[in-house]
């Protein structure tokens, strides 16, 4: 799938997580659904650079390029539903079939 992006409120958010409330990282990156050690990083830069660690240094993006985004996203999206509704069909036909039973 390539390289996720974090928007800049969770990335402060999960790092606020592990140094104010002292939740470990692995478990503040399962619980918000983080790519593994990449949180370990946001950390590192937060104690380097305080609060502009994570702050917005690109211009917004052109209406177009924006457009292109959410195409691409959204065409990501209807791949992961398509495989999910997928999984269930499979899933829903014996349940005792994959259960171990």
């Amino acid at each position: 799938m390539g390289n996720r992006r974090y928007d800049s409120d969770l990335k402060r958010e999960a790092v606020r997580m592990v140094v104010e409330e002292g939740l470990g990282i692995r478990e503040v990156e399962r619980n918000l659904g983080i790519t593994f050690g990449v949180l370990k990083g946001w950390v590192q830069k937060h104690q380097n650079h305080q609060d502009a660690a994570f702050s917005s240094r690109s211009a917004p993006e052109s209406p177009e390029a924006e457009l292109k985004r959410l195409r691409k996203e959204n065409e990501r999206l209807q791949r992961e539903r398509d495989i999910l509704k997928k999984a269930v069909a499979i899933f829903s036909t014996d349940p005792h079939r994959y259960s171990g039973s």
